[in-house]
């Protein structure tokens, strides 16, 4: 008896002292949010950000679903996706394989992507410390690599290398058509992202949205009810709506002046605010690693394919915004509380993304599932409650009339779009087998 009771407190000895192993869903977060830190350095444009998020994601996506039978596989529902064969004779962990090349995809296809070897190392020494051995981490880093390399490829024939030999947009000082605005007068952002290959939908002009109310200088003119509506809203905020303007501003391109100086602020896009989100609820709700990773790379999908959607009618329409719009006919001293973006104003690009996200997040995690998103707290915003990710978009799509820096028929057309463009990718996910992770 007492041999067995030695033996017994000996054992209880040896778990105590094996390092305990964390469930690395929990390092997902902080993986994704150091390529989120890395476009913010680099103040990656909206639409670009949504891409680098897609292919950082989509190779760590792969590897799960080559492990894992409830988790289907990206080739099901993408366009053109290559195949992938993981011929490994060692030993890996697919988590630590997936969780390492989002950072080595990251490296490579990031302008300052070499800021993340820094990551890389410190989650290579968070997994020794924690017991992981060291055969097994780097052989998972090894097929990390080889999926990235392939990821990268496949990134290269989406036609984004050949942007930047396209014609250089051009604008024009027509009345109707969009204009660079204070105080940067930045040229236009992405003319041509259109050309950029989908993930899911068919094409860029899949959901094309109804064309926007013309315009007028008719002061009876619908146009002119519009951009007075702006103008009148602009200067009758209330306190609630100033916040919730600057809440959802993700505006990577913000200018502040005084006097002759001119100071850039660094914040995060509109893909990487629901990114974000993706993370907080994804945690919230206990999801495992691979549903919880899935639900990431389906969300950078369809940010992927909303911006080119959107990009597509901006650059379509060409329309103005209401900064340029009021200044010259109704107060040449208006200012939107938010910096208008360097880009035609129809449709509203968070209208568009934000409720094309929600709709997935919807299918994913659930209709009425309660969330605090406390994205903003670094930019020095407090946190913020949502009964669901539908009212999070609702709210972020008002926001831009708010900021004055879109049209009302702006931001509901491009909720219907949105939505349309949501919809259609949940429609092919269930036909792919893709199931709610609740």
């Amino acid at each position: 008896m007492k041999q067995l009771l030695l033996a017994c407190l000996l054992l209880s000895q040896l778990v105590q002292a094996r390092p305990v192993k964390p469930d690395l869903a929990a390092r997902l977060q902080p993986t994704v949010f150091a390529v989120t830190m890395v476009m913010i350095h680099d103040v990656v444009n909206p639409p670009a950000a949504s891409r680098f998020y897609t292919y950082c994601l989509l190779g760590a996506h792969e590897i799960v679903a080559q492990q894992r039978n409830g988790i289907v596989s990206p080739a099901s529902f993408t366009r053109n996706f290559p195949h992938i064969q993981i011929n490994s004779k060692e030993r890996y962990d697919y988590r630590i394989a997936a969780l390492y090349c989002i950072l080595e995809t990251g490296r490579l296809i990031l302008p300052s992507g070499s800021m993340l070897e820094e990551e890389q190392q410190k989650l290579i020494d968070q997994l020794k410390a924690e017991g992981y051995a060291e055969p097994l981490i780097g052989q998972s880093v090894r097929v990390a690599q080889e999926v990235a390399k392939t990821i990268l490829s496949y990134a290269a024939a989406d036609n984004y290398g050949k942007l930047s030999a396209r014609t250089r947009y051009r604008p024009t000082k027509q009345d109707d058509y969009w204009y660079p605005t204070p105080p940067g007068y930045i040229e236009a952002i992405e003319p041509h992202w259109k050309t950029i290959r989908p993930m899911v939908i068919d094409s860029c002009n899949q959901f094309a949205p109804r064309p926007p109310v013309p315009f007028s200088k008719d002061t009876t003119s619908a146009f002119y009810r519009l951009a007075h509506e702006v103008y009148q809203v602009g200067n009758t905020l209330t306190d609630e709506q100033r916040f919730i303007a600057s809440y959802w501003d993700c505006n990577p391109f913000a200018i502040n002046t005084s006097g002759h100086m001119s100071i850039g602020f660094k914040k995060i896009s509109p893909g990487g605010h629901w990114m974000n989100i993706t993370s907080i609820a994804t945690s919230q709700a206990k999801l495992s690693f691979d549903k919880s990773l899935m639900v990431h790379s389906l969300v950078a999908m369809t940010l992927m394919d909303a911006f080119i959607s959107c990009w597509d009618e901006k650059y379509r329409s060409n329309r103005v915004r209401p900064e340029t719009v009021i200044n010259r006919y109704i107060s040449v001293r208006w200012q939107p509380l938010l910096q208008t973006p360097p880009f035609p104003e129809y449709t509203s690009g968070h209208s568009v993304i934000s409720t094309a996200v929600a709709e997935l997040l919807t299918y994913l995690i659930g209709a009425d599932f309660s969330f605090t998103d406390t994205t903003e707290i670094l930019f020095e915003l407090p946190e913020r409650k949502f009964a669901s990710f539908r009212q999070a978009a609702d709210e972020a799509a008002i926001s831009r009339l708010y900021g004055g820096i879109h049209y009302r028929d702006a931001i509901e057309n491009g909720q219907a779009q949105g939505k349309a463009l949501g919809e259609f990718i949940v429609g092919k996910l269930k036909k792919a087998g893709v199931t709610p992770t609740l």
